[in-house]
């Protein structure tokens, strides 16, 4: 089996506002297949980290690579729901095929393939049965399996996901966990911001972690769980060391 390719590297990055910076010294890699947790406190720069990642802000120092055919414009975004954006009115097809925005250029329509596309992406997280649903009406899991299908429709090689349980019952937490879990199985990379260090140690095969504007940490889920700053992190979120 040939090396997986790296899609995202990030290298000696500083990153911040108007000269000010908020982390520096970022370095790490996301290969294809990765499912790489962003774990850090807040204030500790993961914000800024998801708009460099999509190409919204450049890095003040270093360079964020892209290759593997992933553009800065091909990640697919799930960003933290706000209240407006759970009132939206529209139907969960609108909300999904609007996922293809980027595809029509000029064309007022959809097309056949991306009305297909749409179609397959709503059957893959089980919401084919919504599809004519408003939005506005569903359960919080329901709508971020919504947002979820929208984003693949964007791109269907990387999956940026910004704390995506917030404000979910624990049952529609794992839900969601063990659906994102499917769709790295299946060969989508994924990127997740998250507070759970639970779900994080228990999906994710690398985890990065910054803090004190600096990056404290790099590598697979494994070498942290065995790091002095991953056991600590660990405890100190009420997480569970084995062993």
């Amino acid at each position: 089996m040939s090396e997986r390719e790296v899609q995202i590297s990030c290298v000696g990055c500083s990153l911040g506002y108007e000269g000010e910076t908020v982390v520096s010294d970022i370095n790490f890699e996301v290969r294809a297949g990765d499912y790489l947790c962003i774990l850090g406190e807040n204030g500790s720069g993961k914000s800024t980290l998801v708009k460099a990642l999509l190409g919204l802000k450049s890095p003040n120092t270093g360079e964020i690579r892209r290759g593997g055919g992933v553009g800065a414009g091909e990640i697919g975004y799930l960003p933290q729901q706000t209240v407006v954006q759970r009132d939206f009115p529209a139907s969960v097809r609108e909300i999904v095929q609007s996922g293809c925005l980027g595809k029509t250029g000029l064309r007022p329509f959809y097309n056949a393939a991306e009305k297909a596309l749409a179609a397959k992406n709503m059957e893959r997280l089980g919401i084919t049965d919504l599809a004519k649903r408003c939005y506005r009406e569903l359960s919080g899991g329901q709508q971020q399996r919504v947002l979820l299908a929208r984003a693949l429709c964007a791109a269907d090689k990387i999956l940026l996901l910004d704390e995506p349980v917030t404000g979910l019952d624990p049952k529609a937490q794992l839900d969601l966990y063990e659906l994102i879990s499917k769709l790295n199985k299946n060969g989508i990379t994924i990127i997740m911001v998250s507070h759970d260090i639970n779900a994080a140690m228990m999906f994710s095969s690398h985890i990065l972690h910054i803090g004190g504007q600096k990056q404290l940490f790099f590598g697979s889920k494994d070498d942290y769980m065995n790091s002095p700053v991953g056991r600590s992190f660990i405890l100190s979120e009420g997480g569970e060391i084995d062993g």
